[in-house]
């Protein structure tokens, strides 16, 4: 067994292995950039060397550096984890050279499958599905249109070398071929320094499901289930779950032999994924071979008690599997929520900054067997960058079913607290509760079909604004009565604290009297029947548990002004209770207008301006590309909203900008 392995990554998967290491006793090395100094895979490790500036491109990705650092540790082993240097076969034959073990499948079946379009025709010739599609590299966009227009639209352009949504665009006509092209070209050359670009058929109403596969170096191959990863935005997947709630055991056993299938044709060994896209008919057909541990390997690891990690360590050092297929059984159903540094009230946009606060839930066993698991690598007071990917962690729920496991996910997003950033915990929350969701009708256009115009959050409904109210009425009594106390103790002189109140929230008013009885706060409305609240929250506290009526749930609690926001599966209020005749004054108060920023191109997110397609003078039409701005390894492009002429530019190519600055006016 391997004495000292070196991480050649960072964030969560980084610390993800080291846990793993650290139990089986092996002493770990990080690596890191400038900014990432004070990174948790940093303290987490037994060792850390600095390897550069934060762009990937100058520190993680370059495989001299982590040479280097491998030499100067003395380590024997190194694992790759997801991403940067994970699938570059030239990484893996350079430590193969210098006589340290790489953590993952021979540099052959790296090459071959890291290749979509050799992949492909592997695929093809050991029997696997595969997808239609022109298999072949593509010059220009000239030629990309062409191409689109014989397959026949819609069409994916993809990167040959892509992965975790980079370089991907949904082509619907020749004009968004020609645009994909150019920027999943753009794309592929910043995140994988390979711009080649194939087109295959878009499969419409499809799922993604993809293969767990595990080998060794003796020519020993099992399947160990699947997972679904349909829900998706921009390519890139936001929940995953495992099993899949789609397929039937005949069709996972036929996935599960052609998955094996296609790693024994390559000579594969380690943790892999096979990727699929199935159709309404359950016909599935080949997407793409991952040579690594995937970014959802969690959801697989608690349905099958199978730690893939240390797996891949254990087949590193030659050793056998230590199970065969027949011992495979899934057993229960397990999900994850990627929590990302994206605001979902602006549609998704990259988010830095600091974690002013971060407190996940607490992990293990439950009541009910539930187990909760957030593979993370973050802390509070760390700092969100824009040079990495924006995943802040990954929550996992295990229960014996599907329901219980989404339930429980639901609880567990309640009680995440995460400040400082934006991020997609309310869009996360709404998701565990959508009625779709869990009847289990995926497709990869779930984000895209449900919310067509954006996340904007949830609107509570009757019953869940009355649960509200009753819970602002319960704080509100309970800081009427500490400032009671605060201001004198005195009978006599104690300021009376009335019954009768007006609670406001989401555009809805309840009149409404309170009353404490046997420990709890009994809320009772005017127009309805009366609620119990009891909990311990406090003022100053910014999460508590609170018991209303039967249900226990998990409410986010922050002053705001004269009222108190309240976040709750993805519902986010600001709740005023006020006596009778303040909130009669209230309603004569005027609403203040935002800003008129109609006239004005303002950046959507931190990020460098790549691209300014247009200058002074020039009249645009709506819809038309104006600027193109790169944050977090990805490309946006800016369209304007409507017909105008540009009056300014404020912004060259090159300007790194803050979020809301501007970039361009009109008249």
């Amino acid at each position: 067994m391997f004495k000292k392995i070196l991480i050649a990554n960072r964030g969560e998967i980084a610390c993800r292995v080291i846990k793993t290491a650290q139990k089986l006793g092996i002493a770990t090395v990080a690596v890191y950039s400038d900014a990432d100094r004070e990174a948790l895979h940093v303290k987490m490790a037994d060792e850390a060397v600095h390897i550069g500036p934060p762009p990937s491109n100058q520190s993680y990705i370059v495989i001299g550096k982590i040479l280097d650092a491998v030499k100067a540790t003395g380590a024997d082993a190194v694992h790759p984890g997801y991403g940067f240097l994970s699938e570059n076969a030239n990484f893996a034959e350079a430590l193969k050279a210098e006589g340290v073990a790489f953590i993952g499948p021979p540099p052959v079946a790296i090459e071959a499958m890291g290749d979509k379009i050799t992949s492909k025709k592997i695929a093809a010739s050991a029997g696997v599905s595969t997808v239609p599609g022109h298999m072949g590299l593509i010059a220009d966009a000239d030629e990309a249109v062409k191409i689109a227009g014989k397959i026949g639209y819609p069409v994916m352009i993809k990167a040959s070398a892509g992965g975790g949504g980079k370089g991907m665009r949904i082509a619907w006509n020749d004009a968004e071929a020609r645009e994909g092209f150019q920027s999943s070209k753009n794309e592929a050359k910043s995140s994988f320094g390979d711009d080649r670009i194939f087109i295959e058929k878009f499969v419409t109403q499809p799922r993604h499901i993809e293969i767990q596969v595990l080998g060794d170096q003796h020519g020993n191959l099992i399947y160990l289930g699947e997972r679904e990863c349909s829900i998706q935005r921009r390519n890139q997947k936001v929940i995953e779950e495992a099993p899949s709630p789609f397929l039937d055991a005949a069709t996972r056993k036929a996935m599960g032999e052609q998955a094996v299938a296609l790693a024994k044709a390559v000579g594969y060994f380690s943790a892999g994924t096979v990727e699929f896209i199935v159709d309404a008919d359950k016909k599935f057909y080949f997407l793409e071979m991952n040579t690594r541990l995937q970014v959802e390997h969690p959801v697989t690891e608690l349905i099958t008690g199978i730690d893939l990690v240390e797996e891949m360590i254990r087949v590193a050092a030659g050793e056998k599997l230590r199970l065969t297929q027949s011992d495979v059984k899934l057993n229960g159903w397990a999900m994850e929520s990627r929590l990302y540094a994206e605001d979902p009230y602006r549609n998704f946009l990259p988010s830095i900054g600091r974690l002013s606060r971060y407190r996940p839930p607490a992990e293990g066993i439950r009541e009910n067997s539930i187990v909760v698991r957030n593979d993370t690598g973050v802390f509070e007071g760390g700092e969100i960058s824009m040079y990495y990917d924006p995943m802040i962690a990954k929550l996992c729920t295990w229960a014996p079913d599907r329901l219980t496991a989404i339930n429980a996910m639901g609880k567990a997003l309640d009680d995440f607290e995460v400040e400082g950033i934006g991020h997609n915990l309310p869009f996360l929350s709404a998701v565990m509760d959508h009625p779709r969701f869990r009847e289990g009708r995926l497709t990869t256009a779930f984000i895209a079909e449900e919310y067509p115009d954006g996340f904007a959050g949830v609107e509570p409904s009757s019953d869940d604004a009355r649960k509200l109210a009753a819970i602002a009425a319960f704080i509100n009594l309970r800081a009427q009565k500490r400032s009671v106390l605060i201001s004198g103790s005195m009978d006599n002189h104690r300021r009376i604290i009335g019954s009768d109140w007006v609670a406001t929230l989401a555009g809805d008013s309840f009149a409404i009297t309170v009353r404490e009885e046997g420990g709890k706060t009994i809320v009772s409305f005017g127009d309805g029947p009366s609620i119990s609240v009891a909990s311990d929250w406090l003022p100053g506290r910014s999460h508590a548990q609170f018991t209303v009526d039967n249900e226990t749930i998990g409410v986010k609690t922050v002053p705001a002004a004269t009222g108190m926001r309240l976040r709750w599966r993805g519902m986010d209020v600001v709740a005023y209770v006020r006596t009778p005749r303040v909130a009669e004054l209230a309603l004569l108060m005027p609403e203040k207008l935002p800003p008129d920023t109609s006239k004005m191109l303002l950046c959507p997110m931190p990020g460098v301006i790549t691209a300014v397609t247009v200058k002074a003078g020039d009249q645009v039409e709506a819809g038309q590309a104006l600027a193109t701005v790169e944050a977090m390894k990805m490309e946006n492009v800016l369209r304007a909203e409507r017909r105008g002429v540009v009056a300014r530019i404020a912004a060259e190519a090159g300007a790194s900008l803050a979020v809301d600055e501007l970039i361009m006016e009109f008249e």
